[in-house]
């Protein structure tokens, strides 16, 4: 089976959810025997230099190719989109270089399936049906407008609440234009899935959330010996994540401060926003750059994840449970990821639910650990990269039958 996966970022060396989320599903489509080539953008926003030879990590791909992409965001384009009725989310990712590498990549080599990593490059459809009979297929990390939706509910600013409901809206309609445009939607989780269907898709549909491959995530339980401290990791340059540890400085660390003195909170993500920085407040510390976040997540016993405006799976939070981490999130931060509270992770969708979940980590210290054994068991039982890999395989297998069957009927009519 060939795949060519379709990205709007290079996705190495994988920082994010979404880097992760790639390079994670396509590892374990290699590793079930598929061939699984690489088109991907280096966007001027997320750029990553690449020099001759690709990096050892990536060597599973059986090709990869890079088209320099610039999407800043400029004023001028933000300000003439308010009149437009496009999406300024998705046209910052519409490049005529990539464009043609896509065409070019598609008149060179035939493949069965073309994986959309998110609707954001659903814009290049025509080249894609005017050059393969391959099966499309969006795989979708978020519901993308849910997520600004969602942003535009928690801003109180009336002019920034209704710009940011205002793009919403617009990703909104784009998405919903696009929805049946595509063969098959792998959906990252079930939730998300029943949302797609209830916006009117109609095609085939299957679940498949983030996995890891557990043996880059050997679990420490050292920290556990040490004085509680909290961290949080994530791009700051993402405004659900700026938030979050905006309003967990602003509205929980003055009070667990004031009443548990020596709790520390570490943060780390590039671009951080200019108010956060340098941070102002007493036993908070923040780290511009990690050189492996997961030596981050080890060095703190606790993960508070204040999301409030989200979709799909967040995979720091499942990275920091495979590391055997206790996580504090909200009910929308743990979407798509079934634990229980106070079993595998502690629910907290209030400033006293913060609080009285921290306090709680520190005066059952004992407890951390056996919570940390229990979410690396949770993530190991039910998200192996390499079992979901092979599951979505055998649905592409299934659905490629049935596309195979569709196109051979439209050949026989046309020459009829």
């Amino acid at each position: 089976m060939k795949i060519l996966q379709v990205s709007k970022k290079f996705p190495h060396p994988a920082k994010d959810g979404e880097s992760v989320a790639i390079l994670q599903m396509s590892k374990s489509l290699a590793a079930a025997g598929c061939q699984v080539s690489l088109l991907a953008m280096n966007t001027t926003r997320h750029f990553v230099e690449i020099g001759d030879h690709m990096p050892e990590e990536l060597s599973y791909y059986h090709s990869i190719r890079c088209v320099k992409v610039d999407n800043r965001i400029h004023w001028r384009g933000a300000l003439r989109n308010l009149f437009s009725s496009a999406s300024y989310h998705v046209t910052r990712f519409i490049s005529e270089d990539f464009r043609q590498a896509l065409a070019e990549t598609l008149q060179n080599e035939q493949f069965d399936i073309i994986q959309l990593e998110t609707p954001y490059l659903a814009p290049y459809m025509p080249e894609i049906k005017a050059n393969s009979d391959a099966l499309v297929v969006l795989r979708a990390h978020n519901i993308e407008h849910e997520i600004w939706m969602r942003i535009a509910n928690q801003v109180k600013f009336l002019p920034k609440k209704f710009y940011l409901a205002h793009l919403g809206k617009k990703l909104r309609n784009f998405e919903l234009s696009i929805l049946n445009d595509y063969d098959f939607l792998v959906a990252i989780t079930e939730r998300d899935l029943v949302q797609f269907r209830s916006l009117g898709y109609k095609n085939g549909c299957v679940a498949s959330p983030v996995g890891l491959n557990f043996h880059q995530y050997q679990p420490n339980y050292d920290a556990f010996q040490n004085p509680l401290t909290l961290s949080f990791i994530g791009s700051l340059d993402w405004l659900p994540n700026a938030d979050a540890v905006r309003w967990f400085l602003e509205e929980v660390w003055p009070a667990v401060h004031s009443e548990m003195p020596v709790v520390e909170f570490h943060f780390a993500g590039r671009n951080a926003p200019a108010d956060l920085l340098p941070p102002h407040q007493t036993g908070v510390y923040y780290h511009p750059e990690v050189p492996d976040a997961r030596s981050f997540m080890l060095d703190y016993q606790v993960m508070v994840v204040p999301i409030f405006a989200g979709s799909g799976i967040r995979v720091k939070i499942l990275e920091a449970m495979a590391l055997g981490r206790v996580v504090i999130t909200t009910s929308i931060g743990l979407e798509g990821i079934n634990a229980r509270h106070k079993e595998e992770v502690f629910i907290a969708n209030s400033v006293a639910d913060f609080i009285d979940s921290i306090r709680y980590c520190m005066e059952n210290p004992m407890a951390l650990q056996k919570m940390g054994e229990k979410a690396h068991r949770f993530v190991v039982q039910n998200f192996d990269s390499n079992k979901l890999g092979t599951k979505l395989m055998a649905n592409y297998r299934k659905v490629l039958s049935t596309h195979a069957k569709v196109n051979q009927e439209v050949s026989g009519d046309a020459h009829s």
